[in-house]
């Protein structure tokens, strides 16, 4: 099939439906499974003190949910892969949802901890499931703005997470019986994901051949274009085993490392670094205040992302657009560090976290130039599952180093360096997107 199928106006007429369709509900799926995995940063601020954590055992805690994880990726999106997104992805939700409330009623650090690897066991596999749903849907040729669409839920989830998480933390002493507002936040905040996940039984097909609302006829055409789109790989790997032994496929974990560890660190830390600027420049700020300062780089890295990622689909380009922004990323955090005032800091702060959101959706173009079939979920989950760790490494190692130095920003150094190696490592792959370039323009 000519690579012009990406362009039928059925195929065209059925992305924008699905577009319209499913984002809006993946999105909101991806934004309360984020705020759920980091509203923990927040809850530091008070819970730290109440439940007597370090800055070190907070940081274990935090990264301890990606124990879980890595140990339940792999097997949960292969079995999304043979039962359906819908299913699963639902039964994800409800259960992360259900682990999230519970975080309300930890009495110490064992407690702490043992919620933390639950949620990790909880979640695995959403992530990499929905990238895996969306190379369902969309052509390659749209990939990198979809999941740009879809990935937008996480800079959203600090716009508006950080300043509702605050205002729950400090309005919630007392409500429904909690005898601390950081408890009463995390029950209400593992709700909505429950809900969402009934929602997505009703609302997410597995397949356009499924969706009662696309026509038949472009059902048809779009599955045929994706499904030529797969034939037309150079090299493929399909199988579960050779999916997880292609050293594509341990390369990119390791650039997915690099870039995560720079989101975690800035998603766990972000708030307790800007507490910190109290007494280091004598500046004051309330709860509220510091969820609405750590929501600036996110507010502008949502727009950069989606920007890059357009542009990265309109040339069909992908290695260089992971490599550049993940450099930046590493400059940006490296000034950081060596500003002299709470504006330098956040400008700088900025700089790295527009450079960590533009390098994420065009890496997960990346994999479907050698990917397909099941070999795709196994390998996609392992290359998370791998970048995922650096969610537990980043925010262990960064609560080290505050407690070594008793600064929070020490731990963004470690950051620098990360995100300069997958700068690195992603350049190795111009070439292989070369070759997906070329075997989806050849006629």
């Amino acid at each position: 099939m000519d690579a012009r199928t990406a362009h039928d106006p059925r195929t065209r007429s059925a992305v924008r439906t699905a577009t319209v369709r499913l984002l809006p509900i993946l999105g909101l799926a991806y934004l309360l499974n984020y705020v759920d995995r980091v509203n923990v940063g927040f809850a530091q601020l008070t819970m730290g003190p109440d439940l007597g954590l370090s800055a070190a055992a907070f940081g274990l805690g935090a990264g301890l949910f990606f124990i879980g994880y890595f140990f339940f990726e792999v097997p949960s999106n292969v079995i999304l892969h043979r039962v359906g997104a819908r299913l699963w992805i639902a039964r994800i939700m409800v259960t992360w949802g259900l682990v999230a409330s519970a975080t309300a009623f930890v009495q110490g650090e064992i407690s702490f901890y043992i919620v933390r690897i639950l949620l990790g066991f909880a979640e695995a596999g959403f992530f990499p499931g929905i990238i895996l749903y969306l190379s369902y849907w969309f052509p390659r040729v749209d990939r990198a703005r979809i999941v740009a669409l879809f990935f937008l839920a996480v800079p959203l989830s600090s716009v508006i997470g950080g300043p509702v998480s605050t205002l729950l933390i400090q309005n919630g002493d007392g409500v429904l019986g909690f005898d601390a507002g950081w408890r009463f936040m995390f029950f209400v905040e593992g709700i909505p994901a429950i809900l969402v996940g009934i929602a997505v039984l009703f609302l997410m097909p597995d397949k356009p051949s499924k969706a009662k609302w696309l026509p038949r006829e472009q059902a048809a055409a779009l599955e045929a274009t994706v499904a030529a789109e797969d034939e037309k790989q150079v090299p493929h790997t399909t199988g579960i085993r050779a999916g997880l032994a292609d050293r594509r496929v341990v390369a990119l974990a390791a650039t997915y490392f690099g870039i995560v560890f720079g989101l975690y660190v800035l998603g766990f830390f972000l708030p307790e670094v800007i507490k910190q600027f109290q007494a280091l420049y004598g500046v004051k700020y309330s709860l509220v205040q510091i969820g609405l300062i750590t929501a600036i780089p996110y507010a502008v890295a949502s727009i950069a992302m989606f920007l890059w990622s357009r542009h990265s689909d309109r040339t069909g380009e992908r290695a260089l657009h992971v490599a550049i922004p993940a450099l930046v990323g590493a400059v940006g955090i490296v000034a950081a560090q060596l500003a002299g005032s709470p504006l330098t800091t956040m400008v700088f702060v900025t700089v790295c976290a527009v450079g960590v959101f533009m390098a994420i959706p065009p890496f997960w173009s990346l994999p479907n130039a050698f990917l397909t079939g099941v070999g795709a979920a196994a390998g996609i989950a392992l290359m998370n599952s791998f970048g995922n760790l650096s969610g537990f490494a980043g925010p262990f190692v960064s609560g080290w180093l505050q407690d070594l130095t008793g600064n929070a920003r020490a731990g963004f150094w470690v950051v620098a360096v990360m995100m300069a190696m997958s700068g690195l490592i992603a350049l190795g792959f111009r070439r292989t997107a070369r070759e997906q370039v070329s075997g989806d323009t050849d006629g």
